[in-house]
């Protein structure tokens, strides 16, 4: 069974579509947000912690 007559129907939703796929966009947006930081803060903390090596090496 399907509940939608078209593609363009289940993209409207019955008028609730912009609602609905911004909710989908923004929780996807933030779970990929969520994924990447962690990554960005390793980056970061490798970063500092070559520059600390490099700084004691030459002390």
């Amino acid at each position: 069974m399907i509940a939608f007559e078209s593609f363009a129907d289940f993209l409207a939703m019955g008028g609730h579509g912009p609602y609905v796929w911004s909710t989908y966009g923004l929780c996807m947006a933030i779970m990929a947000w969520t994924a990447v930081l962690p990554l960005l803060a390793r980056r970061r903390y490798l970063k500092d912690l070559a520059r600390r090596r490099r700084r004691e090496a030459l002390s």
